[in-house]
């Protein structure tokens, strides 16, 4: 076809021409046209968008099951129109840093208005219950998934929430494409992370393997494992961590709820890539913390307790109070505090200095309040612990006192030599 031209409906033409006809309809859709113009090709524009909402229709009412021959061109008419060179991001065509996305204006892809019925085209065909996936996959394979990955790097956030439903659904319907999925993925965060620290779909991405995890098989695959520690737990060192934040915590406590043994190295992957000034950074990372120890086990805490509420006690003295408030509300947890009772030997002499900070020097009085609470708890779980703790800390004090007076003495003795 060399130009644009109405075609005869599809369900009004005679059984035996349909196949023809919709081979048609696809070449029609094959066109592309310049958006940038609004103007330019609008009647031709309009034929092909009734023509893709016709064929959207064709497949989902089940009238007549999509011919082996016309599958492949369906699917060629469907890449023509999704896989293309996506637009510089704003950050790279104006040389400024990434922004928060709910800061900046969001980015459309001037050809929505096609492309989104050609998604909802190939959508309603993977999830069709006519749909033969031993037909299917010669068509929709390797190739094709990993161009569908590559988009996900669009920023119209429209377009990366169609490429989610579909690869989702492509996941659960092609077992072929299963570890090529998984593995492009890894890929993809092996280059976010110590690469690029750059890409849109991050977050629908993780949404993808939430769903993934969620249905893994026990006892856990090594490589499963693998992804965990490799690439799941180094997302939360990049700076753009607070824009998929929810999504990779979700997917993190999956693999701790899945398989316990795991907490151990989820709680130290987190001390290693804990924030040290980003403070709204510090309170994402206790609230993952708190959801990841309400899974954990006893073994597994007492593995990773110290170094655990060596940071919690830095937090509870931070000046910035949301967080010193979040890790404060550990204590509200009756999990997490049957955990430290049981190993309140360890855990009060370390943190017992920082609750005594908190009651006479800091400055929000709410961080204070809570911190009398959790003092008292201590109190009821065992006050000879508190007892000897006060002494271990006022010795601790004399200590600090006398080694500051004997500087100071030294400090004098200098100055009265150098004035001699």
């Amino acid at each position: 076809m060399t130009h644009v031209e109405p075609l005869p409906l599809l369900g009004k033409s005679p059984a035996a021409e349909r196949q023809n006809l919709f081979m048609r309809k696809l070449q029609v859709c094959c066109f592309q046209f310049d958006f940038t113009d609004t103007l330019r090709s609008a009647r031709e524009k309009e034929i092909k968008r009734q023509t893709l909402l016709e064929l959207v229709d064709f497949i989902q009412s089940g009238t007549g099951k999509v011919a082996e021959a016309c599958l492949g061109e369906m699917i060629k008419m469907v890449g023509v129109n999704i896989f293309r060179c996506l637009p510089p991001a704003s950050h790279e065509s104006s040389g400024t840093e990434v922004v928060d996305p709910d800061e900046e204006e969001n980015y459309s892809e001037p050809s929505w208005q096609h492309l989104q019925i050609v998604y909802e085209l190939l959508l309603r065909y993977v999830v069709s219950s006519d749909t033969d996936t031993k037909v299917a996959k010669r068509y929709i394979d390797h190739t094709f998934v990993l161009k569908l990955l590559d988009l996900f790097d669009t920023e119209d956030f429209r377009e990366r929430e169609y490429l989610k439903m579909v690869l989702h659904r492509i996941y659960g319907k092609f077992m072929v494409h299963r570890p090529l999925i998984r593995k492009s993925i890894s890929n993809i965060f092996y280059r976010f992370i110590y690469e690029t620290e750059r890409h849109s779909g991050v977050g629908e991405l993780l949404e993808i393997l939430g769903s993934i995890i969620n249905g893994f098989s026990m006892p856990m695959r090594e490589e499963h494992k693998l992804f965990l520690m490799r690439a799941l737990i180094p997302l939360h060192k990049t700076k753009q961590v607070g824009n998929y934040h929810q999504q990779l915590s979700y997917c993190i406590v999956q693999f701790v709820d899945k398989d316990y043994k795991l907490a151990d190295m989820v709680i130290r992957g987190l001390l290693k890539y804990w924030p040290l000034v980003n403070c709204q950074k510090e309170v994402l990372f206790l609230g993952e913390l708190e959801e990841v120890l309400e899974e954990t086990q006893s073994a597994e805490f007492q593995r990773c307790m110290v170094p655990l509420f060596r940071k919690i006690a830095r937090c509870l003295n931070s000046p910035h109070f949301q967080v010193a408030e979040r890790a404060l509300f550990f204590w509200n947890s009756e999990h997490i505090v049957s955990l430290i009772a049981e190993n309140r030997q360890v855990i009060l002499p370390i943190i017992f200095e920082a609750l005594e900070k908190n009651i006479q020097s800091h400055w929000n009085t709410e961080v204070h309040g809570l911190t009398v609470n959790v003092r008292k708890m201590f109190l009821e779980m065992d006050a000879e612990l508190v007892d000897e703790c006060q002494k271990q800390l006022a010795e601790k004090q004399a200590k600090a006192r006398e080694v500051a007076e004997q500087r100071e003495m030294t400090w004098k003795k200098l100055e009265d030599v150098a004035r001699k």
